[in-house]
């Protein structure tokens, strides 16, 4: 049987106020409101709570027992709504994204900045994850959007390219290259390369684009992450491939190389959840993201088309 608590609360208030008139007061109803719902707890539980005459309210036995327990029942609700109240409030001020680490560190920071300038009342959440976590973040709604490195799109998700990011060779300061202008694939072959593991999407796209050649590098390092590539190359011990974004994360000793007669490069975009709108927030935070993406890289080229790609909200 449901339980009727807004018949509990009307024998509260009168149990407490000790008056139809005050109780029905507390409770913002008329008296003739507060009467029904008392009549109507009563017939449920088949016995009277209270006895009524001219000059006073009493409690009967049963209403006597009932009120310390009805009384711990809606403070029980009340902690309860209280506390989701809170939690969803909480929840509208903090905004979770996702975001590849090398693009955080150069994009970021200026556009926080100008994000909580302009909203003082949100807390964000950067999850700067490796790409193969961002999917799964924006799927699980553990974050509203994710910048990321574009894919095949998958059926939940929402997939938008936005910008073309190119591959440098990253080398220390006083390497023989690092005072060319640029760098050909011959350039590569010989000296000792680092490379990502080869479940990174990173490396999959550059084998993808060495073809053949691949077999052909002295791929002397396979480690996990780009900070590891970069203390190699700060060592002394070896060269690596990475998107020049990546420089942000470099030691200072590092440079990065554009390569000169192939075509390295990565397309950056937003994933999304399909038929979830973002927030507000999300959106506006995303329109700076976009515009910061745009003026420091190319916009993406959809061959298929020959057009530039827009961001789209």
């Amino acid at each position: 049987m449901r339980v009727d608590y807004l018949g509990l609360e009307a024998f509260v208030a009168i149990a407490d106020h000790g008056s139809f008139h005050r109780a029905a007061d507390s409770l913002s109803l008329s008296q003739a409101a507060l009467s029904h719902r008392l009549r109507k707890i009563e017939q449920d539980l088949g016995a009277a709570l209270l006895i009524r005459t001219s000059r006073e309210v009493s409690l009967t036995a049963i209403g006597q027992g009932l009120l310390p327990e009805a009384r711990a029942l809606l403070k029980a609700l009340q902690d309860t709504y209280e506390s989701v109240r809170t939690g969803a409030q909480r929840k509208a001020r903090r905004l979770a994204f996702a975001c590849l680490p090398s693009i955080a560190n150069v994009l970021l920071g200026g556009v926080l900045d100008r994000m909580a300038a302009r909203r003082p009342e949100i807390s964000f959440e950067v999850l700067d994850i490796p790409v193969a976590q961002i999917s799964e973040a924006v799927r699980s709604g553990e974050a509203e959007f994710g910048v990321t490195i574009m894919s095949a799109e998958l059926a939940d998700l929402r997939l938008r390219p936005l910008v073309d990011e190119e591959y440098h060779l990253f080398v220390r300061h006083d390497h023989p290259l690092a005072g060319k202008p640029h760098v050909g694939l011959p350039d590569l072959i010989g000296p000792r390369l680092a490379r990502i593991r080869s479940q990174s999407k990173n490396r999959q796209l550059l084998d993808a684009a060495f073809g053949d050649l691949r077999d052909h590098l002295h791929w002397h390092f396979e480690v996990q992450n780009a900070t590891m590539a970069m203390r190699l190359v700060n060592a002394g011990v070896a060269l690596t491939i990475l998107p020049r974004s990546a420089i942000g994360m470099a030691p200072a000793s590092l440079v990065a190389l554009p390569f000169h007669g192939v075509r390295l490069q990565r397309t950056l975009g937003i994933v999304s959840r399909r038929a979830v709108p973002i927030s507000g927030q999300a959106s506006e935070l995303l329109g700076l993201i976009k515009a910061e993406m745009l003026e420091r890289f190319s916009a993406h080229v959809d061959v298929s088309s020959d057009r530039a790609s827009r961001p789209r909200d």
